[in-house]
């Protein structure tokens, strides 16, 4: 039996994907995995051309004139399209593949749920790129995760920084990734759920580590340098 894949109707109907999975044979996922993938990739581009996380270039076209700027942000472009692909490999394949190892299950099924993660984070930053649009400003942590309100009790930005990586999409994925692992394991269902959190929340502190990282002084002083050669 062959079932075709379509990924808006089998995000509104996550049961009846896993009977299909588990008993059919799947087709045209390849076609919805680069359908996914080019959405991920013109959304990261087109926050970068509006200008989202460009502002350190300002300085940059003040001091050292148009030609430098237009240089820094070419390559503020060539490194957000890397970042992108990255950013969507590791939670596709990568996750996808920490799972296999954890749970046993075949490496096919945990790419059908994990396409489904990357597409729930591009459609979190997506509503978020559209409030800034519509606002005309930005914000240094997302509306829908718990930095905002982390911010007014703590004072350290590794907190912060941390927090934000947590919002009302990680608990819609977290929901969602026990739920399918539930239906293809026997694992005990609160061992599921301990390390599907247990990932999150690792992965939540490595993100708030690297912002702390002075990334964008470094990119600063880089572009600087070599403009001034």
């Amino acid at each position: 039996m062959i079932f075709d894949f379509r990924f808006w109707r089998y995000l509104a109907n996550q049961q009846e994907l896993i009977d299909n999975l588990g008993s059919a044979t799947m087709r045209d996922f390849k076609k919805r995995v680069w359908m996914v993938g080019l959405f991920g990739l013109l959304l990261f581009v087109t926050q970068e051309l509006w200008g989202m996380n460009t502002q350190h270039l300002t300085s940059l076209y003040a001091f050292s004139g148009n030609d430098p700027y237009s240089l820094a942000r070419l390559v503020s472009l060539v490194g957000i399209i890397l970042w992108a692909i990255l950013y969507m490999a590791f939670h596709f394949f990568g996750i996808a593949f920490l799972l296999n190892r954890i749970t046993g299950i075949e490496l096919s099924k945990l790419a059908v749920l994990q396409l489904y993660v990357v597409g729930i984070l591009l459609l979190e930053k997506a509503l978020l790129f559209f409030i800034f649009l519509m606002t005309g400003a930005t914000t240094p942590v997302s509306l829908f995760s718990f930095g905002p309100l982390a911010a007014t009790v703590f004072d350290h930005p590794f907190l912060v920084f941390f927090f934000n990586q947590l919002s009302i999409f990680t608990a819609l994925i977290i929901a969602l990734q026990v739920r399918f692992i539930r239906s293809f394991t026997d694992m005990n269902p609160r061992i599921i759920l301990l390390i599907i959190i247990a990932i999150h929340i690792v992965m939540a502190l490595i993100t708030a580590a690297v912002g702390l990282l002075p990334l964008e002084e470094w990119y600063g002083r880089f572009v600087e340098g070599g403009a001034g050669k």
